[in-house]
């Protein structure tokens, strides 16, 4: 079923370039629809996560490339970095001076750190594509935003070992749930 997860990787881009691409357009529908838009994107970022979960279920791995030995090694520390990136986004921390779209570069770690462990079409449908998307998506919105401006205020110390320290309690929870998620253990029996 890989066109599901085409289909789901698909969906997902579009529905989040809609902003970045077309700025006007949503904001024009956010003022005529009000809540109703915030619905119906929620819904189909929803179903285009349903889609990938399900193409990616069930499409058979087949082998497009061998990842490298060390791949593996290396996607469990890039996994960590994408996590303190993801947590990075929506805090004050020091990262943002140097990294000014925090989420969506631990969406291109993540996906890079994926295709170093798997060489298989499913991955490199949902790993290349969203990596794909995050760049496209990091070009749009710096193009649609303009020149940044790097943030003056920043969260103390503690706050910074906090976002390390949750990140780090995120990351253990992860790879005790990607089998879960994902139907593919990464901690060995």
């Amino acid at each position: 079923m890989l066109w599901l997860l085409v289909l789901g990787v698909l969906f997902f881009s579009l529905v989040h370039l809609f902003p970045c691409v077309m700025p006007a357009r949503r904001e024009a529908l956010l003022d005529s629809m009000g809540r109703r838009y915030q619905g119906i994107f929620a819904l189909t970022i929803l179903s285009s996560v349903v889609l990938m979960v399900i193409g990616w279920r069930n499409t058979v791995p087949v082998p497009v490339y061998t990842p490298p030995e060390w791949g593996r090694h290396l996607t469990m520390l890039l996994m960590l970095i994408s996590i303190v990136l993801f947590g990075a986004a929506n805090s004050g921390t020091r990262l943002k001076r140097f990294i000014r779209n925090p989420m969506l570069s631990g969406m291109i770690v993540w996906g890079v750190a994926h295709l170093l462990a798997n060489g298989d079409i499913r991955s490199v449908v949902l790993f290349g594509g969203l990596t794909v998307w995050a760049i496209v998506s990091i070009v749009f919105s710096n193009r649609r935003d303009g020149a940044w401006t790097r943030p003056g205020s920043l969260v103390s110390w503690l706050d910074e070992v906090k976002l390390i320290g949750l990140s780090a309690i995120v990351y253990v929870v992860l790879i005790f749930l990607h089998p879960y998620f994902t139907g593919v253990s990464i901690v060995p029996r």
